[in-house]
């Protein structure tokens, strides 16, 4: 029997989130079989589990606890794609050389980490990435979400099962206000550098009836070598997706596109241990949606307003678990159960080192029960607005409400 104890995290009395748990009396170095079974159905149940006091674990141990979610696996979630150097990944993660499947990611200049030799890390900033910024002068105090997403290649790859985050290095000592800056007023008070975690599964539970009819019978298409794709868009100033201004690279401009490598998957993803459904979609990735009577939206800025209108909802203030990070935290998320933003702007000299790790899965997440397969094998047509019949419409075209 198991002596890990795991406590659900404090929430404030008006929070309607229900994401995150800490775990304690533990080893990743020297887990047993119980404790690796409490651990499995913790996190499918909490999402997001804290394990403390882990600053003794190593890379190999880290590595080896992700690929006990899906033990066929063993490559990096990203694959090579990280050695794109148009990608717009490839300035934020450096690959630990004798754990490869363990990147580095953090602030700042690191003389000597894991066989690594003068690494400078970059901790992703707003302002390289959102249509707009916060001033320059409110930089330090204010911040974002900068990029809401699963982490997952997109294309070939199929999407990891689960993250894992730990803490070597973390600057402490002062909070930042977050904005949404989208019109609504909603901001957050986060700690410095948070990483930001919302439900999928409450994302999915807050949509109307019809919405939720939609999103369990309709597929998701993701662009081709996506962050390439994206590399010159912006994002919206909520970080949940991306502004429709045409910047995306053209066809010509892409690596070669194999046709039978573009992903499409699920809007709904089933959680393996209670069977619900989390609404799983990376916003600024996303390309087409496949509608279950076999039309297909293909205008991208329908697609993304769809979309950001079905999300938005569930990244609200009182949603969002904001991680306080420490040093010797080690934090394993659900990324087939959530979606998370890096938050925050750091000052050059506030030196963070993280180690990261995900495993690309060995098979596609598993969708609703009755995804309506046989309109989904259909031969596919352009979708065309003007045919689209009225109660469909009205049933996830609506304006978009207050949050």
């Amino acid at each position: 029997m198991s002596s890990i104890q795991i406590t659900p995290v404090a929430n404030p009395a008006d929070a309607r989130r229900n994401i995150g748990a800490v775990v304690t009396n533990l080893d990743v170095n020297n887990l047993s079989d119980d404790d690796w079974k409490t651990i499995h159905d913790g996190l499918y149940t909490h999402s997001v589990l804290v394990l403390k006091n882990q600053a003794h674990a190593t890379p190999k141990a880290q590595f080896e606890l992700t690929q006990r979610f899906d033990p066929s696996c063993s490559g990096y979630g990203h694959g090579k794609t990280l050695d794109a150097k148009r990608s717009i990944l490839h300035p934020d993660l450096k690959t630990i050389p004798h754990q490869p499947q363990v990147q580095v990611i953090g602030n700042g200049f690191v003389k000597d980490f894991e066989g690594l030799k003068d690494i400078t890390l970059k901790h992703p900033h707003h302002k390289t990435f959102h249509k707009t910024a916060i001033p320059e002068a409110e930089d330090l105090d204010f911040t974002r979400f900068y990029r809401w997403h699963i982490d997952a290649a997109l294309y070939d790859l199929q999407p990891p099962r689960v993250t894992s985050l730990m803490a070597v290095q973390v600057p402490k000592g002062r909070t930042q206000r977050l904005r949404y800056d989208d019109g609504t007023g909603d901001e957050l008070q986060v700690p410095l550098g948070t990483t930001a975690f919302v439900s999928g599964y409450t994302m999915y539970d807050i949509l109307s009836e019809s919405d939720k009819e939609f999103a369990r019978t309709t597929r998701v298409e993701y662009a081709a070598h996506p962050y390439i794709w994206m590399s010159s868009a912006k994002s919206r100033s909520s970080g949940l997706g991306l502004e429709s201004d045409g910047l995306e690279l053209p066809a010509s401009e892409l690596p070669p596109v194999d046709e039978s490598k573009i992903l499409k998957l699920p809007m709904c993803w089933k959680n393996p241990v209670t069977g619900e459904l989390a609404f799983q979609v990376h916003p600024s990735a996303v390309r087409k949606l496949h509608l279950k009577d076999g039309s297909v939206i293909d205008d991208l800025k329908e697609v993304r307003d769809i979309i950001y209108r079905l999300q938005r909802p569930g990244i609200a203030p009182d949603l969002v678990y904001c991680h306080d990070w420490v040093e010797g935290d080690l934090v394993l998320f659900n990324n087939q159960g959530t979606i998370h933003s890096v938050v925050g702007a750091f000052a050059p000299d506030e030196v963070r080192i993280f180690r990261q790790c995900n495993l690309a899965s060995s098979a596609p997440p598993e969708g609703p029960d009755n995804p309506s397969q046989e309109a989904w094998t259909q031969p596919l047509r352009t979708y065309e607005p003007t045919k689209r019949p009225q109660a469909a419409e009205q049933a996830w075209m609506k304006p978009m409400r207050a949050y």
